[in-house]
């Protein structure tokens, strides 16, 4: 493992960039981001992602580590010394016990995220994703800092492990919601340096529904649109975005979302979110987003039936498009269903489910994200009874999916690069 660790180290460090020394431009990326080019876009303001990064803690200065040391042993004596009070004994072998189990997971997280760049380079290139691996190194050369120091904190970690206190009907556990706010926030700025732009459009107050684009095994675009609406909109508004049963019964992350605060999809939980006044995030693709080929991405499946345009027409909550791009990168293309008969040219391997490494899935890779939303689309003009009329349910879902598509072709034609 040493060796491992060394070896790491020594590779990062020969590839390093000397300071100053200029890069070549590279070209701007279009729908098929490694393969062919498309316009330019206007230079970008230098972002909170490009910041540097302070330096990594020594694991001894663990702050941890330190909350859990047991205090030095007073005079007169403790555990077996006469006078001792056997409580105080097994509180302080409690609290001994515990500072030991937080070093050893301090010291495997450490030796967990020197080996991590190689791993996810490793993925890439497993991924189809090797034309862009120095995008991708230089990207980890900036981001490990801050996972290290992020996440130095193991204690903060373990308390997510802790029983629900109390749930909503929903099933969301605000205790849980609150805790898991440092972990979903350094994936929201830092790992993805995610770029919002007309989160405006979300109405202040009252009901609305955020329709957004689907990728990948795992719902992370539901964390994160969650998360701009809380962090980025004016008004700080929590949104309540449904996923689909299969979605939700993913082990370990589907649970953690429930209790996040994402709500399993059905009529009777939208109605009552827009009743309520509040906002309903909606991905109509849901898991078929996640099984389509790497070559479609971004390119937007059939809307369903249309029931989110019903239950928004029922409560007179206006409609807002948003186009969620980086998504689909974030989740290797291995972990989706046909990845090798693309690489291998044989059609006949796409349908087989068996052939696809979804647990690849759950280690994101750091693309650059970024959120668009557009205009609202008012719904109060057709009133309530336009739920039962098809005609008026499908015009208004393809409008719907024609604003997040038109949005989708924008923002990756004019994207400059997928990791940086």
């Amino acid at each position: 493992m040493t060796v491992a660790m060394a070896g790491g180290s020594g590779r990062r460090k020969a590839k390093r960039e000397k300071p100053g020394a200029a890069r070549p431009r590279r070209p701007a990326l279009g729908n098929d981001p490694f393969e062919r080019g498309a316009a330019e876009r206007e230079p970008a303001q230098t972002t909170a992602g490009a910041k540097a990064f302070p330096p990594r803690a020594e694991p001894g200065a663990s702050s941890a580590a330190n909350a859990f040391s047991p205090s030095p042993p007073r005079s007169g004596g403790e555990g077996r010394g006469e006078g001792a009070d056997p409580k105080a004994s097994a509180v302080t072998r409690a609290a001994q016990a515990a500072s030991s189990t937080l070093s050893v997971v301090e010291r495997r997280l450490d030796v967990a995220l020197d080996g991590i760049e190689g791993r996810l380079e490793e993925l890439a290139a497993r991924a189809g994703l090797g034309s862009v691996q120095g995008e991708l190194r230089e990207a980890l050369a900036r981001l490990l800092p801050a996972l290290r120091s992020r996440l130095g904190g193991v204690a903060n970690l373990i308390r997510l492990l802790e029983p629900p206190e109390r749930l909503d009907r929903f099933g969301m556990d605000p205790r849980f919601a609150e805790r898991l706010e440092p972990v979903v926030e350094f994936f929201y700025s830092t790992w993805w340096r995610t770029h919002v732009r007309g989160i405006e459009a979300v109405p202040a107050k009252g009901p609305a529904v955020v329709v957004a684009n689907h990728a990948g095994i795992v719902p992370w675009d539901a964390f994160v649109l969650r998360r701009a609406l809380r962090r980025d909109h004016p008004a700080h508004r929590e949104l309540r975005p449904l996923l689909d049963d299969r979605e939700c019964d993913i082990p370990v992350i589907g649970a953690a979302a429930v209790r996040a605060g994402a709500v399993r999809s059905s009529p009777d939980a939208a109605d009552r979110i827009l009743s309520a006044g509040d906002l309903l995030g909606v991905f109509p693709e849901g898991s078929a987003g996640a099984r389509k080929a790497w070559r479609d991405r971004y390119t937007l499946v059939r809307f369903g039936r249309g029931g989110f345009v019903k239950v928004a027409l029922r409560a007179r909550a206006p409609i807002v498009p948003c186009a969620i791009v980086g998504s689909e990168e974030a989740s290797p293309g291995i972990s989706r269903t046909g990845w090798l008969a693309e690489r291998l040219g044989v059609p006949l391997l796409s349908g087989n489910p068996a052939l696809r490494l979804a647990p690849a899935a759950l280690l994101p890779l750091p693309s650059r994200w970024s959120l668009r939303f557009g205009d609202a689309i008012p719904v109060a003009e057709h009133g309530p009874e336009a739920a039962d009329d098809p005609a008026v349910v499908n015009a208004l879902a393809e409008r719907v999916r024609a604003a997040v598509q038109a949005m989708l072709d924008e923002d990756v034609a004019a994207r400059s690069s997928v990791f940086l």
